[in-house]
């Protein structure tokens, strides 16, 4: 598997907020920038419960070293904050203002558009805790005619991204791929904002 980033980014992104309750929707607490929902620091490392096709493992996620403004990791992700959000080489994962509804669209070639949209900000429980300030963010790619790419990513705030789900939706159906959920983390977050 690819790094988490590099993996997400890879599958058009990943769902990470279902699984969070669904508490009044409220807007973000304390610094609402969005590289407080995902702290990049050389160290920082982050373990998963994956289940892909029914199949359970644990994958670690870990940041080895900073390169051009980008924070690389374990399994081969590349991400960077800059004031507009949070970003990999080719997409925006999360895009400022955090606000319910806030919109926008990545071209990530001349046949793939990935369209975000943040569905709601509330707290989300996962095995590695109960998180109170979530932004769930929702990434559609059209496959063909019937099929889309739907992921929901949860980021928490401190933390980084808990929760990854992947669907893939045929005739408005949801059919589920595959989940992350955060099981553990070590994380510092940088003392000033890109």
């Amino acid at each position: 598997m690819r790094a988490l980033a590099a993996w997400v980014a890879g599958m058009g992104i990943l769902s990470i907020g279902s699984a969070c309750r669904h508490a009044e929707v409220s807007k973000p607490q304390g610094d609402a920038s969005a590289a407080a929902y995902y702290p990049l620091a050389v160290g920082n490392q982050w373990v998963y419960q994956s289940s892909l096709l029914g199949e359970r493992k644990e994958q670690t996620v870990e940041v080895l070293r900073e390169e051009n403004g980008y924070y690389l990791d374990s399994q081969g992700g590349e991400l960077a904050a800059d004031g507009f959000g949070i970003r990999d080489r080719k997409r925006y994962l999360l895009r400022e203002p955090l606000e319910p509804g806030k919109s926008w669209t990545n071209v990530v070639s001349v046949s793939s558009v990935e369209h975000y949209r943040i569905l709601d900000i509330t707290p989300c429980q996962v095995p590695a805790g109960r998180f109170e300030s979530c932004v769930r963010v929702e990434s559609r790619n059209r496959i063909d005619a019937k099929t889309s790419l739907v992921n929901e990513l949860t980021f928490a705030r401190g933390v980084g991204i808990a929760r990854l789900d992947v669907f893939a939706e045929v005739d408005g159906r949801r059919i589920p791929q595959t989940s992350l959920l955060l099981h553990s983390y070590r994380v510092q977050v940088p003392t000033s904002r890109p």
